[in-house]
């Protein structure tokens, strides 16, 4: 449980009502120490909330006071983009004065977290004009209120009771207004050059097509609503509330959007990776260090790809020949072993929902190990879903959301089920081991279960950390037996695939490679399938310098829990290593900083 007072700062109205005044408070001469700082940090939680309602709703904490969050959405474009930058601008400012001889040492990390943190908000505006590096483009098919908000408002805007259903009419309306919103913004910054490439605005178009192609009655949206609130018994006409909602506002807004796409997508320019972008070497620089949270260079990045790509080829090789699989190049092999009838899910519904009942009875085998590896591993339930129709098409093959605070919504595995031949059955307990336990959902529930760290901390996420713990936790569920015969070459594959993926991000931003050149080379490497390759592949196009972070993350991961097993001999232990996640996420510099502190205190403590 969060020890965090969560109805105590609920109730404090003072965060809001200093934001909704457009002020940050000055930094009092008095405001100093530990205490005063996990203060300071829970107001700038706050002011996060007023800016962004949706993250509200996703904690759980559109209640009480920020009730009225509850049927507000996001503020999108340049204007939203301005306050941000000036607000964030105003806390470093506050963080940089604090004093931090007064701190005691979980105080201090503290600060520096957060100061690094609110820092990596303000590079993408201040310097490029654009909300985020690693995202320059305002709508793709990944990107965009048209791609966001309906999953959104189907799976983390809860329906109990009739002012619940109000709020979600409104954040209807409110949808309409973000679709414009992204409308101006993409406009503005095409003029600028910062337009996605012209396959990506067709699947783009694509999915707003299927949006907007059904009959607003039958709208997700729409069923959505009806279906929650007829569960909850709550009276009233909401299927039909929403339906012309959805006709007078929500079409005709995205009827402008598909209109601006379809005029500027013959000026796109040509090219898929950061360099057809203007000042596109500096904005991938930016990125790629946002991602790994290093100052590796992107030809450094490529050379640890390769080199790791062979490595973990050569640790494959055996495995498939023991399973009869010895002709070819191993992307080959691996390929032939994807077709492999008694991998193969049946293409159906039925073949679809055994799926994710498999899923889950991994989950639950791996859950009852964890005792082995973890103290007081936190118990919280993980619902797995497939990725609606609607975005699976740009959607990524699988990831998380985390659980509602209050504990009103579980956290979300999605996995993408366009193809059940994405899937064979000896890839998927690495994918579960990745998204869920021991993974993102330990890793999250510790954090979130860490008694004096701040919410603003506790639920931030670092790329580099977080996914580098996730490929780490697959390594985790090796050692606690959870893969079985041909799954072990699974998890090999799983590790191979993060580290092609260092060669492929490289390659298409920083030495000019194509969608197809990049596809191609995933695929010979890894012998995924090619469709599900190329929806990662499109996925880096759009989202530059991410997919690096995996790899470079567990190879943290990796050499601090060596570096431990070396100093500390048979004073090593899983239990306390893994302990290191309740104080929540930091960059790779701090995590190797701090694994070198908890080194020494256990040294100290147990005897060197």
């Amino acid at each position: 449980m969060i020890r965090f007072d969560r109805r105590r700062f609920l109730a404090s109205g003072a965060a809001g009502a200093a934001f909704a005044a457009g002020t940050v408070p000055a930094l009092a001469q008095s405001e100093r120490g530990s205490a005063a700082l996990r203060a300071l940090l829970d107001t700038i939680f706050a002011d996060d909330l007023i800016a962004n309602p949706q993250d509200a709703t996703g904690y759980g904490l559109d209640k009480g006071r920020y009730a009225s969050l509850r049927s507000q959405l996001d503020r999108r474009g340049a204007a939203a983009r301005v306050e941000n930058l000036a607000r964030n601008r105003a806390w470093l400012a506050r963080l940089d004065r604090f004093d931090q001889g007064s701190l005691d040492p979980a105080g201090l990390q503290q600060l520096r977290v957060a100061r690094y943190m609110i820092e990596q908000r303000v590079l993408g505006p201040e310097r490029f004009g654009i909300d985020d590096a690693q995202r320059p483009y305002p709508i793709s098919q990944r990107n965009g209120a048209y791609f966001s908000i309906p999953n959104f408002l189907d799976s983390q805007h809860p329906i109990e009771n009739r002012s619940d259903a109000e709020a979600y009419l409104v954040r209807l309306v409110g949808f309409a207004g973000a679709l414009d919103q992204d409308t101006a913004e993409q406009r503005a910054q095409a003029a600028r050059g910062f337009l996605a490439p012209g396959w990506t605005l067709d699947l783009t178009l694509e999915q707003m097509g299927k949006l907007r192609g059904v009959p607003a009655a039958e709208s997700g949206m729409v069923q959505s609503l009806a279906r929650r609130a007829a569960a909850k018994g709550i009276a009233g006409d909401w299927a039909g509330q929403a339906a012309r909602l959805v006709e007078r506002e929500v079409h005709p807004a995205l009827d402008r959007q598909i209109a601006m796409l379809r005029e500027l997508r013959p000026t796109t320019a040509p090219g898929d990776g950061a360099q057809r972008l203007p000042r596109g070497d500096e904005i991938y620089a930016l990125a790629l260090k946002q991602a790994t949270t290093t100052e590796l260079t992107p030809d450094e990045v490529h050379r640890i790809g390769l080199d790791q790509v062979a490595e973990i080829q050569g640790q494959l090789d055996p495995i498939l020949r023991r399973a009869a699989l010895s002709e070819g190049s191993l992307g080959a092999r691996l390929t032939a072993l994807n077709e492999r009838p008694d991998q193969l899910y049946p293409d159906t519904a039925a073949g679809r929902r055994q799926l994710i009942a498999d899923l889950n009875a991994s989950e639950k085998a791996m859950e009852a190990r964890l005792g082995r590896a973890f103290a007081d591993p936190p118990r919280k339930p993980l619902d797995i879903r497939a990725v609606p129709v609607e975005i699976q098409d740009g959607a990524s093959n699988g990831y998380y959301y985390s659980a509602a605070l209050d504990g009103s919504r579980p956290a979300i595995y999605w996995i993408n089920l366009k193809s059940v031949g994405d899937w064979p059955k000896y890839t998927l307990p690495a994918l579960t081991y990745h998204e869920g336990v021991p993974g993102h959902h330990l890793q999250g529930g510790y954090a979130q279960a860490a008694g004096d760290l701040p919410l603003l901390l506790s639920n931030y996420f670092i790329s580099a950390y977080g996914e580098g713990w996730a490929l780490y936790a697959e390594e985790v569920a090796d050692r606690l037996g959870g893969y079985k015969g041909i799954e072990r070459a699974g998890y090999l594959q799983s590790f191979l695939f993060r580290a092609s993926r260092l060669v492929v991000d490289t390659g298409l931003h920083s030495k000019g490679w194509s969608r197809e050149q990049a596809t191609d080379y995933m695929v010979e490497a890894t012998g995924f399938a090619r469709p599900r390759t190329q929806r990662e592949v499109e996925r880096y196009c759009t989202q530059i310098g991410q997919a690096c972070s995996y790899k470079i993350g567990h190879t943290a991961w990796v050499r601090a829990r060596e570096k431990a097993q070396a100093a500390l001999g048979p004073r090593f232990d899983d239990k306390w290593f893994h302990g290191i996640l309740a104080e929540g996420v930091m960059p790779l510099s701090m995590f190797e900083k701090r694994n070198d502190e908890r080194i020494a205190e256990r040294l100290r403590v147990m005897g060197a």
